[in-house]
Formats: structure tokens, C-alpha cells, sequence
């Protein structure tokens, strides 16, 4: 992330060098994925509106837009909406300028109008720049996230709309072991199942419990098993 104004210097995000495109499952969303490489290389749909139910990765596409966009040199600019009690609608001043802006969780802001009117001035703003890209993501589509400005519904239907399709429980398993091999560990058929049976099935919370596992493995310089696992978090 590369940060344009002194506004945006004071805000305290940073990408997770670990949520990349690579590091990002596919099944279902392969589509979608080419449509955020393209705007991250500034080519394709000049807005994307992304949404689909928390913790379903629409952050970790975000993340790896913004890094794949600044690996070729381009400014990226990511924008969590959900810590919008914090700061000021004046943050989205200028974003314009920025190769490509990344806001998530829209939602967050809806019947803020002060926040509505804001991201209304940038989406026009964003439509007069050739060399502009916007996708934002919300847990709904545009018409059912409550928005109180019927102009910004309508901006946000411009573009290209996507919804992120879940994975089955067999791709969630997939991606977590892809997750593991990613950073040097073995994670038996038999340990994943029975994380996902013992814990929230989304895969932000199977990865987080994942970190956790691999700090504790190499620590205690243990594989992954289920006596390991039981122990570790106490299940």
C-alpha cells in the first residue's frame, strides 16, 4: 500500500504479505479473480463491486489486488470501512489519483450520510479517470445493503458485480492443507477434518487457527496431529 496524502499516512493499515492471489483457493471464483488481476494491471472493468457473507475472503482478494498492483509498481490504496468511526470521510479525498483503490466493507457506512455522499463524489470522480480502478466489497449486493442515497446505489451497480461463491467443505480442506504447505507444514487429511469439525468452519477463523498451530509446532518442534492439536487449543 502506498500511501498519497498526509490523511493517509496517519491511518495504520498494512497487507498481510501472507493474503496474495497465489495463497487464495479459487473453486468457484476464477472469474472474479482474472477481473481483480486485470484491475489490479489497471486493465478491464474501471469498478468492481464484490460481495458475499463476512469471513468469506473478500478481504484476502482485496489484500492481493493491492499486492499484485504494487509488485508492478502501481499505486494501491486498501481502505477497511469498517473501522470508519475512527476517521473522516475526507480520507477518500484525492483517492482518484491512485492506480487502484481497494475500499472494503462498504456496508459499514450505509445511512452515514455524510460517508453515502462521500463515496458518491469518489465514484464519480473514479468514472473521469481512464487510468483509475475501484472495487469495493460489501456482505450484500448494492440494493439490499441499505443505502439511503438512491444516487450511490446506482453508482455502486456500475461495472461488473460479482458474488463470491462459499466453498464445500472438501475445497475448504484443500485450501487450508495449500495454506499449511505455503508455510513448510504437513497437515494430514485426518487434522484438517477434524479442525474444521471442532472449530468455525469459515476459513478466516481455520486460518488464524493455522498461524497459531505453526508458531506452536515449531516451538514445541511437534507435526500436526490431533493429540497436538487437542492440546494446543485446548479442545
Amino acid at each position: 500500500m502506498i500511501p498519497s496524502s498526509p490523511i493517509q499516512l496517519s491511518l495504520a493499515v498494512h497487507l498481510p504479505d501472507d493474503e496474495t492471489f497465489q495463497s487464495y483457493y479459487p473453486a468457484g471464483n476464477q472469474q472474479l479473480i482474472e477481473s481483480l488481476r486485470l484491475a489490479a494491471a489497471g486493465q478491464g472493468e474501471r469498478i468492481t463491486y464484490l460481495w458475499g457473507a463476512a469471513k468469506s475472503g473478500r478481504t484476502h482478494l482485496l489484500h492481493a489486488a493491492c499486492a499484485l498492483a504494487n509488485e508492478q509498481g502501481r499505486q494501491a490504496f486498501y481502505l477497511p470501512l469498517g473501522i470508519n468511526a475512527s476517521m473522516s470521510p475526507d480520507i477518500l479525498e484525492g483517492l482518484e489519483n491512485m492506480a487502484l483503490i481497494c475500499l472494503d466493507d462498504i456496508d459499514e457506512v450505509s445511512r452515514h450520510p455524510i460517508w453515502e455522499e462521500a463515496l458518491f463524489d469518489l465514484y464519480n470522480r473514479v468514472a473521469e479517470k481512464d487510468d483509475c480502478r475501484l472495487v469495493v466489497s460489501a456482505r450484500a449486493a448494492a440494493s439490499q445493503v441499505g443505502f439511503l442515497l438512491p444516487d450511490l446505489v446506482s453508482r455502486l451497480n456500475w461495472g461488473i458485480q460479482y458474488q463470491l461463491h462459499p466453498l464445500p467443505d472438501d475445497a475448504k480442506l484443500v485450501a487450508l492443507q495449500r495454506r499449511a504447505k505455503m508455510r513448510g507444514l504437513e497437515l494430514p487429511e485426518d487434522v484438517g477434518r477434524f479442525m474444521m469439525t471442532r472449530l468455525a468452519r469459515d476459513l478466516r477463523t481455520l486460518f488464524d487457527v493455522l498461524d497459531r498451530l505453526d508458531k506452536a509446532s515449531l516451538v514445541a518442534q511437534r507435526k500436526l496431529t490431533i493429540p497436538f492439536v487437542k492440546e494446543t487449543l485446548h479442545l
